[in-house]
């Protein structure tokens, strides 16, 4: 992998002409930016247009709505995200044509080489959060930093960020190994579960790739190190460990019930409190795991304080939507079952009197895998709605539907459609309840469509 980053650096330089196959995905979009900033010459083009889209056009980058081979005329070079497979008319034309094709992750890889600290967030959950944690704290500390996140940050208005210092910071995902691309001086890897089966063969297969991805790191490593399955990973590799667990080099301390009051203790020194704006123990730890990331940075603890106690959260991360017939309306990106876990027991500290959580499953396969994992779960709460299975870029060979996760909870209900869901909502929600919109994709619409109506 890191030879075809030494490949691709012939062609991210000033005056080339780079194409970009879904341009307006989340990580795409800031790539063709920063890629423009530094004087190459950008086109993309994308399925649908979207605010991401018009965003690019109107900075002066051209985007072709649909993909045809006469999109990458000229094009020195192509880069394509992980969603766009080797049929797809514009990388069967660069074939043809010779022009070579690269990885969305190489060119992070290849981009990140340029700063001094490359801070590459990684886990299987609480990269966004976290992500986001350590930019306010950069940010708080005039460090100046590029910034690249897999979601919306307010702070940014943006999920990315041009800065012009010497430090860079990538949420960093490990699916198809797209992290082994990476160049980190700071590897943190919060937690490592099994997902994404469809890819990897299983949970020892995972823990392989990140302790591939720890190794890469040219200046530090810090990891989880309450969590078994990431010391198992990382056996025998020198490490900064982090958690509650007060035998780990970062660890909080004196923390309050409600988890957003805490210490940090750094090699059993105070380095920084912190008055935390999310909730839930999982956003304690993520907190942990950002300060302990300053820390490693040589960032002052005051800052790491200002910067937290500024933070209330990325886009769909217990994002608080508004209120519908008094039950508040929160949404969130949970779509594995230890996200599950976290997002109901952070919402058990709210003390509603009801619980309605509407989930939509993310892919066929990891609904499949982890489905016993997700009935569990959903149990927990007081009423349960379905919507269909979000294909993302799954076809459903495995035939599974959501139907079937609600025939073992009882009384869930299964929805086709995200309008049944939000009728459904509507009929039941009453004051004193909490509504949860939860899942990957595009669950989110059920919960705006409620208050939209309510207006």
């Amino acid at each position: 992998m890191q030879n075809k980053c030494e490949e691709l650096k012939k062609y991210l330089k000033p005056g080339k002409r780079v194409h970009l196959i879904g341009i307006g995905g989340v990580s795409m979009r800031p790539l063709g930016l920063v890629l423009q900033g530094m004087g190459l010459t950008v086109t993309g083009s994308d399925m649908n247009s979207s605010v991401s889209t018009d965003e690019l056009i109107d900075k002066g980058i051209q985007v072709y709505i649909g993909h045809r081979q006469e999109n990458i005329r000229g094009a020195d070079c192509i880069i394509r995200t992980a969603a766009a497979h080797n049929d797809n008319p514009e990388i069967a034309a660069a074939r043809v044509a010779g022009i070579p094709v690269f990885e969305r992750a190489q060119a992070w890889g290849v981009i990140m080489q340029a700063y001094k600290n490359a801070v590459c967030v990684a886990g299987t959950h609480g990269k966004t959060t976290t992500t986001s944690m350590v930019t306010h704290i950069l940010m708080e500390a005039n460090v100046d930093p590029t910034v690249m996140i897999g979601g919306y940050l307010p702070l940014l208005r943006a999920g990315h960020r041009v800065g012009k210092g010497d430090t860079i910071i990538l949420e960093s995902c490990e699916y198809c190994d797209s992290f082994l691309n990476f160049f980190p001086t700071l590897s943190v890897i919060l937690n490592i579960e099994a997902d994404h089966l469809d890819y990897f063969k299983d949970l020892a297969d995972i823990q392989k790739s990140f302790r591939k991805f720890a190794q890469l790191s040219s200046g530090g490593i810090l990891a989880n190190g309450d969590d078994p399955h990431v010391l198992e990973a990382l056996k025998g590799l020198d490490y900064v460990s982090f958690g509650l667990n007060p035998n780990n080099r970062v660890h909080g301390e004196n923390i309050h019930p409600d988890w957003r009051h805490l210490d940090v203790y750094c090699d059993g020194v105070f380095y920084t409190h912190l008055d935390l704006n999310v909730l839930g123990r999982h956003n304690a730890l993520n907190a942990i795991g950002a300060a302990g990331a300053a820390w490693m940075l040589g960032i002052p603890g005051e800052a790491v304080t200002r910067g937290l106690a500024a933070f209330s959260g990325a886009e769909r991360r217990m994002q608080y939507k508004g209120t519908y017939r008094g039950a508040d309306i929160y949404d969130d990106y949970a779509h594995h079952p230890d996200e599950l876990a976290a997002t109901i027991d952070a919402v058990a500290t709210m003390h509603y009197d009801r619980v309605i959580l509407a989930f939509q499953p993310h892919t066929y396969t990891r609904t499949k895998a982890l489905f016993s994992d997700f009935v569990r779960q959903l149990k927990r709460v007081d009423k349960v709605v379905l919507a269909e299975i979000y294909a993302a870029r799954e076809r459903n060979t495995v035939g599974i539907s959501s139907k079937d996760l609600a025939d073992q909870i009882p009384g869930a209900v299964y929805c086709e459609t995200l309008p049944e869901v939000t009728s459904y909502l509507g009929s039941v929600a009453r004051k004193g309840d909490v509504i949860l919109t939860v899942g990957a994709g595009d669950i989110y619409r059920a919960g705006e469509a409620l208050l939209k109506d309510a207006n």
